[in-house]
């Protein structure tokens, strides 16, 4: 199932609570160094909105926050340490949280797929499908939940023009007919009504390539407003968030590699066009 869904693992209590503490935590420091949050504000390069609705727990902070705050309130290390201990929201997993933070401002985002097609790209009926096949079973509460929680996250494709998205996916996932034929090309129409905004670029990398240089798996690139870089690597019950600039380079290597062994957008096109006559 992936894409950050809660999964196996979804008995751990709202996040509420660690919010409140978190942010509980964040004013604790502040105060005790005499700091307003207006001074705050400007020491993390935020709006003394975000600042009040994080210390009120209203707000799960995303990791450029949770970097410059600890900073600013004494470089301890303790504000990145209770970041790592927020529990999850409703239908998206602990692990992913802070990565779909970052996703929801991102001013680039490329992601490489070779498990299932992506979340942002996803139909309702090829989402639920992969949320009935997971194990063990959830109830119709937890896959009415996941659903959700992805619907809202594809509303980054709309909502964010200037946002440049692209997509590196794998000719099997189309070609497996996840769910069925029906499912499988409505899913390939979708796809391809989003290859024609100006912002998306889908590329298929074909089922026989002699040289692939994602064979290490499925990798996220992030660009956040401030140009600073991010990447996401997944497994099936934990995921990883990687700010380690040397890392993230061998991955953007990684990832522009792929775009140059993938078909070209218009071949990618017309690869899905011929494989949805097939169906």
């Amino acid at each position: 199932m992936a894409e950050g869904t809660q999964g196996m693992t979804g008995g751990e209590p709202e996040s509420s609570d660690s919010l409140r503490t978190f942010g509980a935590v964040v004013q604790a420091l502040r105060e005790h160094l005499g700091m307003s949050r207006k001074e705050l504000a400007q020491a993390v390069q935020f709006s003394e909105h975000t600042v009040a609705s994080v210390e009120l727990g209203r707000r799960m902070p995303d990791p450029v926050f949770v970097e410059r705050a600890d900073v600013a309130l004494g470089n301890t290390g303790a504000l990145k340490k209770a970041a790592e201990f927020l529990n999850r929201q409703p239908g998206l997993a602990a692990w992913f949280r802070r990565w779909a933070l970052l996703e929801a401002k991102a001013i680039s985002l490329y992601t490489y797929e070779c498990r299932m097609l992506p979340g942002l790209l996803q139909t309702e009926a090829y989402a639920r499908q992969l949320f009935a096949d997971e194990l063990p079973p959830l109830t119709n509460e937890q896959i009415e939940a996941h659903w959700i929680a992805r619907a809202k996250r594809q509303e980054l494709l709309r909502e964010r023009p200037n946002t440049a998205f692209g997509f590196i996916l794998e000719e099997h996932l189309f070609r497996r007919c996840t769910g069925s034929e029906d499912i499988t090309r409505d899913l390939i129409d979708h796809v391809l009504r989003i290859a024609q905004w100006r912002n998306v670029e889908i590329q298929v990398m074909p089922l026989v390539r002699k040289s692939h240089a994602g064979l290490h798996g499925p990798m996220r690139l992030a660009e956040t407003p401030e140009h600073r870089w991010y990447a996401y690597t997944e497994a099936p019950v934990t995921g990883q968030l990687i700010s380690d600039i040397k890392a993230i380079s061998v991955l953007q290597q990684r990832y522009a590699r792929m775009r140059a062994q993938a078909l070209t957008l218009e071949d990618s096109v017309s690869l899905l066009e011929r494989m949805r006559g097939e169906l």
